[in-house]
């Protein structure tokens, strides 16, 4: 029997998976003919934002210019992008959202509140992560129903908080992610306060009872049974999403371009 062993990157011997990956990315982008600059936000934790950028070694500048278009180390997107090309292209796979729709589908719920549960970790799978829910309704307000945005919206609130009246508990999943004496934020609870009265309320919270099922690693599910829902709900810009002109086309255009220099 034949084994293959994995050739070492020269001087990365020892060093942790996460700084092999680190050193691989920085070896991929001195390999590009454009400088990449990764912008402050997804950089800030793994270095203190504060701290002054020494230079590269060797004090000489580098001739090269910035990176102002496409990333070669991405998918190419169409020039008109749907909702399903970012899905494809740009976003993380889309299992949980799809189970989670697929669990409101069967269900029974309406139309708004399925796709409101298929898009609601949209920024989760494809933008920003802390304060999802706010940046995710953002993304999306211009082109769905105020209600589907407002519920995904405010399930970033409500998830934290039970409701015995639909069988919603609190995840026991938080206990380990977070601990069992973990707060929520005062932001957080005075969005519960505010939405658990609101005339939507029901469609938000059925987004959190539809999410706490839907981590099944193993479940099959597909597009298939949305793509009716969303040609009839989605408000696909002719232009395509980020070129459209709404209030978050610029965030659809960083989704496209998120190493673009300015």
């Amino acid at each position: 029997m034949s084994t293959t062993k994995t050739q070492e990157m020269p001087g990365h011997a020892g060093m942790s998976l996460s700084a092999r990956a680190d050193a691989l990315e920085h070896q991929m982008i001195e390999a590009l003919d454009r400088k990449i600059v990764r912008s402050v936000l997804f950089t800030s934790g793994d270095r203190d934002p504060t701290a002054p950028i020494m230079p590269p070694p060797g004090g000489k500048p580098d001739p090269r210019h910035f990176l102002m278009g496409d990333d070669p180390r991405l998918q190419k997107m169409p020039e008109r992008p749907t909702l399903l090309d970012f899905f494809k292209h740009r976003f993380a796979p889309a299992n949980h959202l799809l189970q989670s729709a697929t669990h409101a589908l069967k269900a029974g719920h309406d139309e708004k509140t399925i796709l409101a549960c298929l898009l609601h970790d949209i920024s989760v799978s494809g933008f920003i992560r802390a304060d999802h829910g706010y940046w995710g309704a953002q993304l999306l307000a211009p082109y769905v129903d105020e209600e589907v945005s407002w519920a995904i919206r405010y399930h970033q609130a409500l998830r934290f908080f039970p409701d015995a009246s639909v069988g919603y508990d609190y995840p026991e999943a938080y206990i380990r992610y977070f601990g069992g004496d973990y707060e929520p934020e005062p932001y957080v609870k005075a969005d519960w306060e505010y939405a658990r009265n609101h005339k939507w309320y029901m469609t938000s919270r059925l987004i959190t009872l539809n999410d706490i099922y839907s981590f099944d690693p193993n479940a099959q599910v597909s597009w298939d049974p949305f793509i009716d829902i969303i040609g009839r709900h989605f408000k696909q810009p002719k232009e395509g999403l980020g070129f459209d002109g709404s209030p978050s086309a610029h965030m659809w255009r960083t989704i496209i371009w998120p190493t673009k220099f300015l």
